[in-house]
């Protein structure tokens, strides 16, 4: 991974050498995993869902009493310079909103006062066999949050990792939680949907789960596939392996990827072991949103400043 660019607010401006993109090892943000953070791609030279990740980060930080170092337009302005320092068009934007630094306490009066990081990468792409071919998804023996910190973005993200962890030790793409009634919740950094037999687009059930911007914006886009007889209804649901096993089609949604094909499942065939239709037809109603004007942000506009 090429890392690009970094602005903080702890440094005062923007930087282009690694060597001096730092956060103080007594931020809270290191040693307790207080704060929130965002990552959002932009595509073409144009930031993809930027708005609906910036309201998401309001609700975070709201919920844990953060308070932002700077306001909304400043952020995004800063956004913006910071990709242009970076010099590119694609790149995977990786925000961050800290208590900031203070005295390795646990206490947040301890604190000097929030911090902002953000840091500007390349864009990785998954291979593209996956896309034709297909990915693997087990279900995973996580513990999942309890419904409060499932839906704060926050960077205590210890249980993600030990199911990303549990994924690669087992061979697998993918793994998904199960809540204690069964239910499917969601991957390490990703959501899951399905197409039922008869044609319904289903979701797990925010509750339990972050609402994640992509899959959101997967099922506004698939609203258009209704009226036209491919889809009968786009909807939360609570889903069971049971419903995995018997579905049409499986898919994983997230932010670098957009959409992926799901063909096994706990080591059993889904989706008749290959990618379906409704696939290509979300992959390409995507793919095509990202470069409506409507939700997205030009890096151009930052040039004017």
């Amino acid at each position: 991974m090429s890392y690009l660019a970094m602005y903080s607010t702890w440094m005062g401006g923007i930087v282009t050498d690694p060597t001096l993109m730092f956060v103080p090892v007594d931020d809270h943000i290191v040693h307790r995993g207080d704060g929130v953070f965002e990552a959002f791609k932009c595509v073409r030279g144009r930031i993809y869902l930027l708005e609906r990740h910036l309201d998401r980060l309001e609700r975070s930080s709201a919920m844990i009493g953060l308070s932002w170092p700077v306001s909304r337009s400043e952020l995004k302005q800063r956004i913006l310079e910071t990709i242009l320092a970076a010099g590119v068009e694609e790149c995977l934007v990786r925000l961050y909103l800290s208590r900031g630094p203070g005295d390795f306490s646990p206490s947040p009066s301890a604190t000097c006062g929030s911090q902002l990081y953000l840091v500007v990468t390349d864009l990785s792409h998954p291979p593209h066999w996956k896309y034709e071919s297909g990915c693997s998804l087990i279900t995973s023996s996580i513990p999942v949050k309890p419904g409060f910190f499932a839906n704060v973005k926050s960077c205590n993200y210890l249980p993600n990792v030990l199911m990303e962890k549990e994924a690669e030790e087992g061979g697998a793409d993918y793994a998904v939680g199960l809540d204690e009634a069964g239910c499917l919740t969601e991957g390490p950094t990703e959501n899951m949907g399905l197409i039922t037999q008869d044609g319904a687009f289903l979701v797990p059930s925010f509750k339990r789960i972050l609402r994640g911007t992509t899959v959101t914006r997967m099922m506004d886009l698939a609203q258009s596939l209704v009226p036209e007889g491919h889809l009968r209804e786009v909807r939360e649901a609570h889903l069971t392996r049971e419903d995995v096993l018997t579905a049409a089609e499986v898919m994983m949604f997230g932010t670098t990827f957009d959409v992926l094909p799901v063909v096994s499942f706990d080591g059993q065939s889904v989706g008749g072991g290959r990618p379906g239709p409704m696939f290509r037809s979300f992959l390409d109603l995507m793919r095509r949103d990202q470069q409506e004007d409507e939700l997205t942000t030009p890096i151009a506009s930052g040039s004017e400043t």
